[in-house]
């Protein structure tokens, strides 16, 4: 390798994009753009910083990244000569939300972080005052503490238990919808506040990802885990004994805020654990568990509210959750390469008396009120001034809504409207849960297109609207499953109907929100985290809200025209995908945020196959920098 290399503009080609979110979602469906070799000499890792890229323009307008050699934590800064904000995105080939970007300054070396060395470290920057050089940690090559590189069978032990974890926290959360009744008529109350057992539950879906996402990057995974489903675990048995409609309020409203930290931390765990060529079966099997735990609580709930009664519906999801605590917190160790690696430099200080071995995050921390203006206010900027962000969020919205609303829709159907009981009704939920499982077992395929879709672009980085192919699929079968729904809800007409409808929603559900999730990933770059907390947030809050509504619409337009009215909603929604793919990347330029792409006209189109010839007289100013790069590779 030639040893001036790593001063010359790197390739967009090389490294992958582990982009994936703090959502269900599911994110985490992202494959690479490309993938290369990483060189691990020492050198070449402590002059990549990617957190930091700048642009350069060459002639033909192709954008290329160059690599910021790390400086001194005062002096490092975000280059960026092409961007008219210092929030303006900039593309990196090697983002991983789930790294630090919030928690760390602008300038930290995050490759400490992605890649292996030889000898276990790479010099890092010199102290302020100029006396000491520092030695960031990093994994050794084939280190066994290392999560990527333990035994496939471990880290499938480890994914199934995540994922059964976020399974069991999505059954909590709809398993008491399938007796309501029996709450109201225990303690003499309305419906509207027995169905808040269920919208207290899901706005701490929204609120606490905003405190327990930044606590995770301070203290790592395991220890929120352990003790956030600890105290879910614990804050069940009141809802369970409860001798008023206050103590079940109290404790659903603290175990939905309890519960969302796996949730949060699932998808990170498992780009943790898999690198990004072997993700999309791993990503598969979790994207379904969010969706297809409230499809199964309704069912498992009926039968066993028909048979012991409402208070064996809390019962049942604090002896499922304190099985995942246990497996979580006795089987499973730490899986976040930043906490890792402080444990590790902390040991080699004490054991070596020397104090120059440290990892960013002992070093480059931003200060305490700008991280709470990265986590606390940024997710609602992004929100109310970028129109990508806000309609994503409120598509999403409508989706969580959507499925909220069936809790409430499918026993006015069956149970008032046939006549059936809990336990038939929620047999009624099987159809949504196999469209579930099916989208989650094509997500493979969606991948493979996307890949061959980018391979167009020789290297280069592909327009984020790439990611909206699925969803323009995808969208119809929301509006088309609620139609059938609609119209075959009559009395007198067969279950099937209704069943089907069911079906077709959702196969459509896990579609739309991955590509959502990577559309605002590929957008927003190191933002994009908050991007996609302002998209949780708020779709918690509409999905709380709607269950509050449901029975005085179906009261007041019928069964027929209340299912009609949200088939019209998710059809407009529609427009949502395809309005991006034609205007989004010009949004993306005026945006303050957003990642504006690589070329000012034609971004959806592959670059042609043979690039235009260069006037003689300006040859070498017309030479492509990713061209000269893919020669050296090949020789």
């Amino acid at each position: 390798m030639d040893p001036q290399e790593n001063e010359k503009p790197r390739s967009s080609t090389e490294g992958p994009v582990n982009a994936n979110s703090d959502d269900n979602n599911n994110n985490n469906n992202n494959v690479a753009y490309s993938s290369s070799n990483y060189n691990d000499n020492s050198n070449n890792i402590s002059s990549h910083t990617s957190h930091n890229v700048t642009r350069s323009n060459t002639s033909n307008n192709l954008a290329q990244y160059e690599s910021i050699r790390p400086a001194s934590s005062a002096a490092r800064r975000r280059s960026n000569t092409l961007t008219r904000s210092p929030t303006k995105e900039t593309a990196d080939p090697e983002l991983d939300i789930n790294l630090p970007y919030r928690t760390l300054s602008q300038g930290a070396n995050l490759g400490e972080y992605i890649h292996e060395t030889p000898s276990g470290q790479i010099p890092g920057p010199v102290d302020p005052s100029g006396e000491r050089h520092y030695k960031l940690v990093t994994f050794t090559e084939g280190d066994p503490e290392n999560p990527k590189n333990w035994s496939k069978a471990y880290k499938w032990y480890c994914t199934m238990v995540v994922a059964a974890t976020c399974f069991v926290v999505a059954f909590s959360s709809s398993v008491v919808t399938a007796d309501i009744e029996g709450v109201d008529d225990t303690f003499h109350v309305s419906e509207e506040v027995g169905l808040l057992t269920v919208s207290l539950f899901v706005i701490g879906f929204g609120v606490g990802p905003m405190a327990f996402a930044p606590l995770s990057e301070i203290f790592g995974r395991r220890v929120i885990y352990a003790s956030t489903l600890l105290l879910a675990v614990i804050f069940v048995v009141p809802g369970a004994v409860a001798q008023n409609v206050g103590t079940i309020l109290v404790a659903r409203a603290i175990d939905g805020i309890a519960f969302s930290a796996p949730m949060t931390l699932v998808g990170g765990t498992l780009a943790d654990l898999w690198r990004a060529e072997e993700r999309g079966i791993p990503m598969a099997a979790f994207s379904a568990a969010p969706f297809l735990g409230p499809a199964i609580g309704p069912l498992a709930g009926g039968f066993l509210s028909d048979a012991s009664g409402w208070r064996w519906l809390y019962w049942i999801h604090m002896i499922m959750a304190g099985v995942m605590w246990l497996l979580i917190t006795f089987t499973m160790p730490e899986t976040y390469a930043p906490t890792i690696l402080a444990q590790r430099a902390k040991k080699l200080r004490k054991e070596t008396g020397d104090m120059d071995y440290v990892t960013e995050q002992d070093i480059d921390k931003r200060p305490l009120a700008d991280r709470l203006r990265v986590f606390l206010i940024r997710p609602f900027q992004l929100l109310f001034t970028e129109l990508i962000v806000l309609l994503i969020s409120l598509y999403m919205s409508v989706l969580y809504g959507l499925l909220y609303m069936f809790f409430v829709a499918y026993p006015i159907i069956y149970q008032k409207g046939k006549g059936y009981s809990s336990g038939i009704t929620g047999l009624m939920f099987i159809p949504l849960a196999i469209g579930v499982v099916l989208s989650a077992c094509c997500a493979p395929i969606v991948n493979s297109h996307y890949m061959k879709m980018i391979a167009k672009y020789n290297g280069r980085m592909p327009p984020p609207e790439l990611r909206l192919v699925p969803m323009m699929v995808s969208c119809w079968f929301i509006p088309i499953g609620l139609f059938i729904f609609a119209w075959s809800s009559y009395p007198d007409v067969s279950y099937w109907g209704p069943m089907m409808g069911g079906f077709a929603v959702g196969f459509g559900f896990i579609f739309l929100y991955n590509s959502a999730n990577n559309y605002l990933v590929d957008t927003y770059q190191h933002a994009a985290a908050s991007a996609l907390a302002a998209k949780t947030c708020i779709r918690s809050f509409w999905g709380a809200g709607v269950v509050l509504f449901t029975n005085q619409m179906y009261d007041r337009l019928g069964y027929q025209w209340a299912s009609s009215l949200l088939a019209f909603i998710g059809l407009a929604c529609c427009a949502i995908p395809f309005a991006f793919w034609f205007w989004g990347e010009r949004i993306r330029r005026r945006s303050k945020y957003a990642y504006s792409g690589d070329d000012d006209d034609d971004h959806l189109q592959p670059p042609a196959d043979k690039a235009p010839e260069a006037d003689s007289s300006s040859s070498e100013e017309n030479t492509r920098p990713d061209d000269e790069e893919a020669q050296r590779r090949n020789a």
